[in-house]
């Protein structure tokens, strides 16, 4: 009795975990994050060393505003996941992200400093890479953690521009300029 083995190439089988029109989201989700997190911590390169910083903390140097830029265009993203249906942990775990890099990042110099190793948009760009569970819609729960999440960044931010504006008028006044 001869055995016969057929020489084929092995088949390559792609599981498809998401619905094609949830991948299709998420794709452009992931698009966007990636797009974020190169512009925002990525952008530029320390010559010869592999360190890399974009231009969340360089827009960070500007008292106030700055920090308030970065955390602004960073809670964007974050409805953007909101509304393509992350869970609320994930969403929970980003927003920790940004509130992390905001508080810090409020404190002169000291703050600026951390952004530079920080990166919260490429952390929330990883954690959307390592996501891997199937989506669920957004559910009005969803939406109502993440307005809050927003709320609570929002007092952050604005705790931020009046400590800004009352160190600046402290400055003013120590000058002797108005």
């Amino acid at each position: 009795m001869k055995l016969e083995i057929e020489d084929r190439e092995p088949k390559i089988l792609e599981w498809e975990v998401l619905p094609p029109e949830e991948r299709e989201k998420r794709s452009g989700l992931e698009s966007l994050f990636r797009w974020v997190a190169l512009v925002m911590d990525e952008l530029i390169a320390f010559p010869t060393t592999k360190f890399r910083f974009g231009l969340d903390p360089i827009i960070g140097l500007v008292p106030g505003i700055g920090d308030t830029a970065s955390a602004v265009i960073s809670a964007l993203v974050l409805i953007q996941a909101a509304r393509r249906g992350l869970p609320k942990i994930l969403l929970a775990r980003m927003s920790l992200n940004i509130l992390i890099n905001e508080v810090i990042g409020i404190v002169p110099g000291f703050g600026d400093a951390f952004s530079f190793w920080f990166k919260s948009n490429k952390r929330n760009y990883e954690l959307l890479l390592a996501h891997s569970s199937a989506p669920g819609r957004a559910r009005r729960s969803d939406w109502l953690f993440v307005i809050a999440v927003l709320v609570i960044l929002f007092v952050i931010i604005a705790a931020g521009i009046l400590v800004s504006l009352l160190v600046l008028r402290a400055l003013v006044q120590l000058l002797g300029l108005h």
